[in-house]
């Protein structure tokens, strides 16, 4: 299944972005520093923490394909 563009931050194509994925999210963001890091605790391997805007979650409420199934 091809992504589905929902939003970016800014325009300048460098931005945290988000899409959809079927039933998932793929969001791009801001690799955290080690004092935060230290404060999330063990990440289980394949998994990643990062760094979004709030604004950027604005677009998750656009986005009802699946997100009422809850």
């Amino acid at each position: 299944m091809a992504l589905r563009f929902l939003g970016r931050e800014t325009q300048s194509g460098n931005s945290p972005t988000l899409w959809a994925d079927g039933p998932d999210y793929v969001i791009q963001g801001f690799t955290l520093d080690p004092q935060t890091l230290a404060e999330v605790g063990r990440i289980p391997e394949g998994e990643a923490v990062v760094r979004v805007p709030k604004k950027l979650m604005a677009h998750l409420a656009k986005d009802t394909d699946g997100a009422t199934d809850v």
